[in-house]
């Protein structure tokens, strides 16, 4: 369902999309994310690559049926929970403050 806006709540949107604390909430984000989504695409691509390309080495056995390959997938779930946790704290800290504040900016601005 498409949400209907006014011009004025169009309007206020638009005169805060141009604030510098949109830049910087905007900046904050993409910093966090783009290094973080590159990081783990990295270490997802190595273990895709080293089970295609590596076979000797991943069923390397590290004890009794457990080789490189079953924890590296494993480390997998331990890597996107983490990133998860850590983005939850980042953005509670780096984050929510500069969206709080514009949102009261916009809901002051649009007589909410």
């Amino acid at each position: 369902m498409i949400e209907r806006t006014t011009p004025a709540e169009d309007a206020a949107y638009a005169r805060i999309h141009a604030t510098d604390e949109f830049r910087t909430l905007r900046r904050k984000y993409i910093g966090f994310v783009v290094p973080v989504t590159i990081g783990f695409m990295s270490w997802y691509l190595l273990y895709v690559v080293c089970s295609n390309w590596a076979p000797d080495f991943m069923s390397t056995q590290v004890f009794g049926n457990v080789n490189i390959a079953l924890i590296f997938g494993l480390l997998q779930f331990v890597t996107t929970f983490g990133i998860a946790i850590w983005y939850s704290k980042f953005s509670v800290k780096n984050l929510d403050p500069h969206a709080d504040k514009l949102r009261a900016d916009y809901d002051e601005e649009i007589g909410r």
